[in-house]
């Protein structure tokens, strides 16, 4: 275009010589020389006229050249089409109708990128440029896009909860995420990248290894059941270093969840209910560490299972921290123990690496559900509770009166020692931990049967007083709104650090899709945010694995 102008700029100087020329004459020969001066002030003005339009339609050409270039070499450049680059812009060309334009195309491609070069040519037929000496005024256009996986950690946090067993939403999740891992890992021969997995119900379970990892205090002894209490202080940053052995010299302490029932009534039984646990002792709903590995990946989606309750907001922090720099200590102890594939050394990245990009996809059906935590006190150590020969409780209260200390559950009476069968060879009752309660025993069976019926007597609403004030001094609940002010909080600060955060709504309530909205990468415009309904999900997780890939235009 800036050969063409040039050509025109020097053609208008020499109309503009030459009218001079005209106008010194003009001075000596006055001699019908207004009209002629007229005559060629109206020819100037159709000249420049004439180019004015031969100038747009230029401009109209190279526009429509050069778009049709950039939306071509984009397509052509995509690492999940399998059509021939060189095939795919010569197809957007014809049907814009610019076939002939087209001069050439050229493909590189290795074994984590592909590049699209093309140019174009199209001669414009200016309609009044001849008139200057200019026969061609053609326009150009070049374009070269470029797909290419860098180093990209993705972390999968989604929920597990007890309604992802209806409607199919648990089967639907777990295709969809398949074939995620499928598009996303399958692009990536060079494997430069990785991917995590949180899932989440009421509770994280980190699973043993992760576990191992950390300071943690109080712990229940059972198995599968290793998830933590996250204090408030945690939702305050990005990190979970400050509590894990291989980052910190004095790590700070994390406390278990106890692995107890805090939800079911005290009718019906005394026996927990597992699905009512916090921390479901499910061993297949635990945080799988980064893999590189399709079949390991899709083999723990493959497994997954619907229980408990929901903490979107724990799941959004622990998938934060396990991209943290900070927990490059525990990747790097996890990689020296085998644990951990030693290609992902050196992860995760720092977060204003070049060559890195980090992201989360957070799913949930549901909405916050209020978080019970049994208290410290409870958790561990020996609790007032006896365990007699026959497998029937007593419970010792020492602000009784008299000699008879030891209430007997099942007769409904006191007695100066713990209860046991004294037909049953002898054997001597048992004190129980807190741990060996809450395997046996719900949290508002203890408190109602060992506490608010034999302290409260005949009184109903005495014992219903005690029973209360046990619960509350036994467990915690968290407030549905802090818990949205905390997942809030990490999507901020995960957003600073440029973390992209991709939310889908999975048949979720009002609440639970305003929450992943507001979470995900430009929420105000919901750009990273997909509402899906049923199979929906499959093309939601589709889009976030063609997004993941950096395609950029590179000129």
């Amino acid at each position: 275009m800036l050969s063409g102008i040039l050509r025109i700029s020097q053609a208008i100087s020499n109309i503009g010589q030459s009218l001079m020329r005209g106008r010194k004459r003009f001075l000596m020969d006055d001699s019908g020389a207004l009209i002629i001066f007229g005559l060629m002030l109206f020819v100037l003005m159709m000249m420049m006229g004439g180019i004015a339009v031969d100038v747009m339609r230029y401009e109209s050409r190279r526009t429509s050249l050069q778009n049709t270039l950039d939306r071509s070499t984009l397509a052509a450049a995509a690492l999940n089409q399998s059509l021939d680059p060189r095939t795919v812009v010569d197809d957007y060309f014809l049907k814009a109708g610019l076939a002939d334009f087209l001069t050439s195309v050229t493909v590189t491609q290795g074994l984590n990128f592909r590049e699209v070069k093309a140019t174009a040519l199209a001669d414009t037929n200016p309609m009044f440029l001849h008139m200057l000496g200019i026969e061609q005024f053609n326009a150009p256009g070049a374009s070269t896009a470029e797909q290419r996986v860098n180093n990209v950690e993705v972390m999968l946090v989604l929920d597990v909860s007890g309604s992802m067993a209806s409607d199919n939403k648990l089967t639907n999740l777990q295709t969809a995420a398949k074939a995620f891992v499928s598009t996303v890992l399958g692009n990536d021969p060079d494997h430069k990248i990785s991917i995590g997995l949180v899932p989440f119900n009421g509770q994280v379970n980190l699973g043993s290894t992760l576990a191992s990892e950390f300071n943690t205090v109080y712990p229940s002894g059972a198995t599968d059941v290793n998830c933590v209490d996250l204090p408030d202080s945690a939702y305050d940053s990005t990190t979970i270093s400050q509590y894990a052995y291989a980052t910190s010299v004095a790590p700070l302490s994390l406390s278990m969840t106890a692995d107890a029932d805090t939800y079911s009534s005290y009718s019906g039984g005394s026996s927990p209910n597992d699905a009512n646990k916090w921390c479901p002792p499910k061993p297949t709903n635990i945080v799988r560490l980064p893999s590189q590995s399709i079949s390991d990946l899709q083999g723990y989606l493959g497994h997954l299972t619907a229980v408990g309750a929901t903490s979107i907001n724990a799941g959004m922090k622990w998938g934060l921290g396990l991209l943290d720099p900070s927990s490059r200590g525990i990747y790097t102890h996890l990689i020296s123990t085998g644990a951990l594939d030693s290609n992902l050394a050196g992860r995760p990245f720092e977060y204003d690496d070049k060559e890195a990009m980090k992201v989360i996809v957070l799913m949930t059906d549901g909405e916050h559900f209020a978080e019970e935590r049994v208290n410290d006190p409870y958790k561990s150590g020996l609790s007032p509770i006896w365990k007699g020969n026959d497998g029937n409780y007593s419970i010792y209260h020492s602000t009784v009166s008299g000699s008879n200390k030891y209430y007997v559950q099942h007769k409904g009476t006191w007695q100066s020692t713990p209860w046991k069968n004294s037909n049953n060879n002898g054997a001597a009752a048992v004190q129980q931990t807190w741990p060996q309660v809450w395997d046996a025993m719900k949290l508002s069976y203890v408190a109602y049967y060992y506490y608010g019926v034999p302290l409260g007597g005949s009184s109903s609403s005495s014992r219903n007083s005690i029973y209360k004030s046990m619960m509350n001094d036994m467990k915690s609940l968290s407030r549905t709104s802090d818990m949205d002010d905390q997942l809030q909080s990490v999507c901020s600060q995960a957003k600073a650090q440029n973390v992209i955060v991709y939310g889908i709504a999975f048949q979720a309530p009002t609440n639970g899709q305003t929450q992943i909205r507001n979470c995900s990468t430009d929420g105000e415009n919901g750009s990273h945010y997909f509402n899906a309904q049923g199979l929906q999900i499959s093309t939601a997780f589709a889009a976030i694995a063609n997004n993941i890939s950096q395609l950029r235009l590179t000129q």
